[in-house]
């Protein structure tokens, strides 16, 4: 399904909504709706359960937004924390000139893909995509450009040389994507993070940020955790948690937002083993996607070309979005930055003994960080489909369905009475409605025929419906409808709640 139509749907049948729609929205800034934050609340149930829940040396926390002023000038964001901007002077629209530049890149990779399509095309099964990349004259000159464009962007990111940056647009005659205009002024730095004041009395000395990451609450805890949970070293400490950006060029629905939330876990290790727990948590992130049944083809890793300042390693696990393949999670590796300049700027100790070692020393960090938005946005993107099914007349008709694994569902199951004007089917639904709430996130419906109920639930992405209809008044035993499958099974009323309960249990993925 296009991206418009997701857009749509989410807030057809409330996902996400806009936010402050009623005075026209504010820009990059979106509410989750009924589903919505109940698909987001179990997206961040599966993170924590499989960091916390399912590791004994990983522990959790929830700091505050406020932090110290100190703690963003120690992080290198008070004077690093910028995105390379530029106008375009005939459609005074404002872009990120890094984006703009691989924009540039992206389409010459299209032009490669358009050749490999027309090449599957014409030599069918025999055809190897791979050695036609390579060995195809147009490609590799295409892909050389391409590397040679990337180099220079991770070149000129990497020095912060806006000149460049200014320089390699106008060199390969970029143009506005808007207007088609030529027409660009000089790239700036901007600044991303938000500020307020302490109490009502403005000055430097009152001036707070909005955390624009989540980690750094982890890091100036990192001896009051340690202390008070008597970890050892390799150990992590985890966090869900709101971050803010002033996203000057916040686009693609919810995938670049001005407030969002992030799922960071912060691992603390030895110097010199920073490497190893890399490659581990390379891996077990990847595994960690792939058990919601993503497909491998649509995840990749993708090496960062220009290291964050405190970093010695980066990697990316992209998917495949809508509009190609882009950032969902980040594995680094931090070195010991952040404890070291912290303990710097504070001049107190953030070191870790190490009784087998018998030395103190500031630990190395690995992190992994995705965006629960991002996550939201993948797994939408990954299970809206439409698809042509046969009606109860057997007549064939479309539906727009969400095909969630059942553990991230909004809604478990949904319990329908055949008719609503029939007391007795009404009451023994609420009867087994009444049971089965204690247990999942259910859903009442009698409104409308019974075919038009089911399309509703598959469209929330309800893994089970469960019909009462007059044979549960003779025998107690229901129908229960699967969602992805359409088969219809009876069982009694008493299985329900095991039946459905085994299949949406969070073990089954964990």
């Amino acid at each position: 399904m296009d991206f418009k139509n997701l857009i749509s749907h989410s807030k057809e049948y409330g996902f996400i909504y806009p936010s402050s729609e009623i005075y026209d929205g504010l820009s990059a800034v979106y509410d989750y709706g009924p589903y919505g934050s109940e698909l987001k609340n179990n997206i961040k149930q599966y993170w924590w359960k499989s960091m916390v829940q399912m590791h004994e040396n990983i522990v959790g926390i929830d700091a505050a937004i406020f932090m110290h002023p100190k703690t963003w000038k120690a992080s290198g964001h008070v004077d690093a924390f910028n995105d390379p901007l530029v106008d375009n002077k005939d459609s005074k629209k404002r872009y990120r000139a890094d984006q703009l530049i691989e924009g540039y890149a992206e389409k010459i990779e299209a032009k490669i893909q358009k050749d490999v399509d027309k090449a599957r095309e014409r030599f069918g099964d025999s055809f190897d995509e791979q050695m036609f990349r390579a060995t195809n004259p147009r490609c590799i000159e295409r892909q050389a450009e391409i590397d040679k464009v990337l180099k220079d962007l991770a070149e000129a990111m990497r020095l912060g040389d806006m000149e460049g940056l200014g320089n390699l647009i106008r060199d390969l005659d970029i143009t506005d994507p808007e207007s088609g205009s030529k027409n660009w002024t000089e790239v700036r730095q901007f600044n991303l993070m938000f500020n307020t004041q302490l109490g009502n009395i403005a000055g430097e000395e009152t001036k707070l940020y909005l955390r624009p990451e989540t980690a750094q609450g982890i890091f100036v805890n990192f001896l009051n955790v340690q202390k008070s949970t008597r970890q050892k070293i390799p150990f992590g400490i985890a966090q869900i948690g709101k971050a803010f950006r002033n996203e000057i060029v916040a686009r693609q629905f919810i995938f670049r937002m001005r407030e969002f939330e992030q799922m960071e876990m912060q691992f603390f290790v030895r110097p010199g083993e920073e490497m190893k727990w890399y490659e581990y948590w390379k891996e077990t992130r990847l595994k960690w996607h792939l058990a919601l049944g993503t497909p491998a083809s649509k995840l990749r890793f993708h090496d960062h070309d220009n290291l964050a300042h405190y970093a010695n390693a980066a990697v990316d696990i992209q998917y495949d979005f809508p509009f190609g393949f882009r950032e969902l999670e980040g594995i680094h590796s931090r070195t010991d930055f952040d404890l070291s300049q912290h303990q710097a700027l504070s001049g107190k100790k953030l070191q870790y003994f190490d009784p087998e070692l018998n030395e103190n020393y500031v630990p190395y960090v690995v992190e992994t960080s995705i965006g629960c938005d991002r996550m939201f946005l993948a797994m939408m993107s990954e299970s809206l489909r439409q698809e042509v099914v046969p009606d109860a007349d057997g007549k064939e008709s479309t539906r727009d369905v969400l095909k969630l694994h059942p553990s991230l569902a909004p809604v478990k199951v949904a319990v329908l009475p055949l008719l609503k004007n029939k007391e007795e089917l009404t009451k023994a639904a609420s009867d087994v409605y009444d049971k089965l709430k204690t247990k999942f996130l259910c859903q009442y419906d009698e409104k409308d025929a019974i075919g038009r109920r089911y399309r509703r639930q598959d469209a929330i992405g309800t893994p089970y419906c469960v019909t009462i209809d007059f044979d549960t008044l003779e025998n107690n035993t229901v129908t229960i409808r699967d969602r992805d499958t359409l088969e219809q099974v009876r069982i009694g009323i008493d299985e329900v709640s095991g039946f459905v309960g085994e299949k949406v249990d969070f073990s089954n993925i964990l």
